[in-house]
């Protein structure tokens, strides 16, 4: 009898006892083999483009960036991966800049493991669909609230923000021009109704677009 094919799965995430329990949960899965492990969004897309994956299931958070910069350079390399965003803090703008990002599930990491497997399972079968536990709620959350919408890049900018970073940084990371770092930095104020970055993130954690924010660099 042939074999069957598995579903190849590449883990990224700084901490290695996750990444060790969720290669354990897909381990036990018939369906599944975990053929590579990442610590971060360099190491992640070069394993990515080694080892060719069919699913790639990420942190949010790393060391150099965010989970969703994985999301968005494989996004553009093929419509056939799928991609899983786990992540700690997953509220609606979390969620939505998962989706906006190229994301074919996204996944609390509070939730069961198998909620993760299920997702992986969804991800393979239909990448360009997105799912989520509550996405109907937030839909509905979204269009009654006044919040502002940022955009993907925007969100990249408040990130850093709320990080302590500056402009220089912030240009730094994005690989921006400064100049178009202080037009996104301007636009997020606006938006915000902020006259300074303090304003702006007391702001964005009222309206949940951001959970904390560490003093300036």
């Amino acid at each position: 009898m042939a074999r069957m094919r598995m579903t190849t799965v590449l883990l990224i995430d700084d901490h290695e006892l996750i990444r060790q329990g969720l290669a354990g949960a897909f381990g036990r899965a018939d369906t599944f083999e975990v053929v590579g492990q990442a610590g971060s969004v360099s190491e992640g897309l070069a394993l990515a483009e080694q080892l060719d994956p069919d699913v790639v299931v990420t942190d949010v958070r790393l060391p150099d960036g965010s989970g969703l910069d994985v999301v968005r350079a494989l996004r553009r390399q093929s419509k056939e991966i799928g991609l899983v965003v786990l992540t700690m803090y997953a509220g609606d703008e979390q969620l939505f800049a998962a989706m906006d990002a190229g994301a074919s599930g996204f996944v609390g990491k509070d939730a069961p493991t198998s909620t993760v497997l299920s997702a992986a399972r969804q991800a393979t079968v239909s990448p360009l669909t997105f799912t989520c536990t509550g996405l109907a709620e937030a839909l509905m959350r979204r269009m009654r609230s006044g919040a502002p919408r940022l955009t993907d890049r925007e969100r990249q900018v408040l990130d850093l923000l709320a990080e302590g970073l500056g402009v220089s940084a912030i240009a730094g990371r994005l690989y921006l021009s400064e100049s178009t770092a202080k037009s996104h930095i301007g636009r997020i104020y606006d938006k915000l109704g902020a006259a300074n970055r303090a304003q702006a993130l007391v702001t964005a954690m009222r309206l949940g677009l951001i959970d904390s924010a560490a003093p300036p660099a």
